[in-house]
């Protein structure tokens, strides 16, 4: 079980009398019942929660209490008593020191138990659905896996060091090498603090704000062989940039590109500020999904291709895109995703708020002759409205959010687009969860979710989930004669509907028809929908649909109307054609809706 903090029920006096009885330096002995969401242990004693970090359930232990809070208490272990199954010695030494591997005292079979347990437990108490998921994918590498590195880069006994910082804190760990980085990427970083010892520089210094370099940030491609070295810092380096990017390259001849960002922000923002090339090809060039990526370095791309593949191939089983389906890729980055729909969708459109990521998209669409995709700047509120303004509707979102998770704006303004289907890539499964129950109460259900071990050897795990719009019920009034005719079988009638109501009959959905004089009902259910473009795309199609209308009716018909016609096929199951004309356009679009 997941532990979620104290009894929210108890009383305050029981509250206060555990809090008397449960003290700082107290030493207790427990059995592990549990996870954390971190991969802490939990135990648990008068019904309170007790995180205890490199603890296994099953374990029996001596901990020592380290704080004890009215929400949450937490301990760390002074003596193993019984040890679990799935322990191992870790193989670093710094582990559980650099705030980086969370499960490296325990078996991979373990670790993957755990993820699918804190998916699990998240969409049950966060997002308070039943609905669970079944399998994890499990990464077939869990060492060096990672194809992006960012070091910490920070004075360290009185000279320039590289590492990661300590887990809650701004205390750097220096490190020589990291079991999740590849090793150019740590020769890179050794090669850039070398240079700064060599020429007597000093890193960055957050307090004050003074010295050079912040981070080392290093992408190097798993199928092209490309690496490209980006060095963030406070400052340029001036007459020795010339000498720096020599000394990094004798040290690191494998490197393709070596580009230099002045972040003069304050804080520990990584990327931001001015880019410039020092050398070589500033964009790294790799393959994912069979497709080829051109990606900048502040452009997101998935950490770990061969995992990504595999959660981009179920996303794509969940999305079930046809060629007559409209996908919109939400938060898209570099378009990894939105090319891989475009394979099986008729049209993809992809929205990202960085403009350097979406002129990145739009080159990697064009880089593969993808034709059927194309990218907006802007958030989801904005691409939103102009997908709205070009009469367009996707059937399909998928949204791909940072661990931050989606706004409640974001939320409202997909499903204000009524897709049929929306599609869940979620790095962050408390964020997820909660993004669920707000779809929830717009009139979407969850249906399947997939866990996938994008980060082995930590707490990180990936989610892909499928969300399903529920079937709405529209209530349409009728007089007397139409109600009639369609009731004893008449193939056609008139009804005019606003645009924005017909916006909102989607597949699947129900409309029933009520008789405004005697509140007689005849329900039927929306089954398909088509679109055209002009009138005479309309009369080529109407022969099929078994209308009745001629060119000439066709021809008659006024932009101003909003009209919308009904038809009843021979077996006493109600179909619905809809024909509807948009007021104050230089060209008209018409929609036609199928109902049996």
């Amino acid at each position: 079980m997941f532990a979620y903090g104290a009894l929210s029920s108890a009383s305050e006096y029981v509250k206060i009398i555990f809090m008397e009885e449960l003290r700082k330096n107290q030493i207790l002995t427990v059995t592990i019942d549990g996870w954390g969401s971190e991969a802490q242990g939990v135990c648990h004693v008068d019904g309170r929660a007790i995180f205890v970090p490199g603890a296994i359930p099953g374990e029996e232990w001596d901990i020592k209490l380290l704080k004890v809070g009215s929400s949450a208490i937490y301990a760390k272990g002074e003596k193993l008593l019984l040890t679990s199954p799935a322990r191992v010695e870790p193989d670093c030494p710094c582990a559980g020191k650099c705030g980086g591997c969370d499960t490296r005292h325990m078996r991979y079979e373990e670790e993957l138990r755990f993820k699918l347990e804190r998916v699990n437990a998240a969409l049950q108490h966060i997002g308070k659905q039943s609905v669970q998921a079944t399998e994890i994918l499990g990464s077939d590498e869990t060492a060096h896996y990672r194809n992006k590195a960012i070091f910490a880069v920070a004075q360290a006994e009185g000279q320039a060091a590289f590492g990661f910082y300590r887990e809650r804190s701004h205390d750097l760990i220096p490190i020589d090498r990291c079991l999740l980085q590849s090793e150019l990427s740590c020769r890179c970083a050794a090669a850039v603090v070398d240079f700064l010892r060599t020429e007597g520089l000093s890193a960055y210094a957050e307090a004050s704000g003074k010295g050079t370099v912040r981070h080392v940030f290093c992408r190097q491609a798993r199928q092209t062989g490309d690496a490209v070295l980006c060095i963030s810092s406070a400052s340029g380096f001036g007459a020795k940039t010339g000498a720096l990017t020599e000394f990094v390259r004798s040290r690191c001849p494998e490197l393709t590109g070596i580009v230099l960002n002045i972040n003069k922000s304050r804080g520990n923002t990584v990327l931001s500020g001015d880019f410039y090339t020092l050398w070589g090809e500033p964009m790294l060039h790799d393959r994912l999904c069979g497709l080829e990526f051109s990606i900048a370095p502040q452009a997101f791309f998935q950490i770990n291709p061969p995992q990504a593949e595999r959660l981009y191939e179920k996303a794509a089983q969940y999305a079930a895109a046809g060629k007559d389906d409209l996908v919109f890729d939400l938060y898209c980055g570099a378009g990894t995703i939105s090319l891989r729909m475009a394979r099986d969708a008729g049209r993809v459109i992809g929205a990202e708020i960085v403009p350097e990521a979406v002129e990145n998209a739009r080159e990697n669409a064009a880089r593969n002759g993808v034709g059927n995709a194309e990218f907006l700047c802007g958030d989801a509120g904005e691409a939103a409205k102009a997908l709205a303004q070009r009469g367009l509707q996707p059937r399909i979102v998928v949204v791909d959010p940072p661990r931050k998770g989606m706004s409640e704006d974001a939320v409202s303004a997909v499903a204000s687009m009524a897709p049929d289907r929306v599609v869940y890539v979620s790095c962050n499964p408390a964020t997820l969860a909660r993004d669920i129950l707000r779809f929830q109460g717009l009139g979407y259900s969850l249906q399947a979710v997939t866990a996938v071990d994008m980060f082995p050897r930590t707490c990180h795990v990936e989610t892909v989930a499928l969300l399903c719009r529920k079937s709405i019920v529209h209530h349409m009034n009728l007089n007397p004669d139409p109600f009639k005719m369609i009731k004893n079988g008449q193939k056609t009638i008139e009804l005019r509907l606003y645009d924005e109501k017909r916006r909102k009959i989607r597949p699947g959905d129900e409309i029933v028809f009520t008789n405004t004089a005697t509140g007689e009902t005849l329900r039927t259910r929306v089954f398909k929908l088509h679109r055209f473009n002009s009138f005479e795309e309309l009369y080529q199609a109407l022969p099929l649909l078994q209308c009745g209308y001629t060119e000439e009716d066709i021809a008659q018909a006024q932009p101003s109307d909003m009209e919308q016609y009904y038809s009843i096929d021979d077996q006493a199951k109600f179909g619905v054609v809809g024909i509807e004309l948009f007021p104050q356009k230089e060209t008209t679009d018409e929609a036609v809706v199928l109902l049996s």
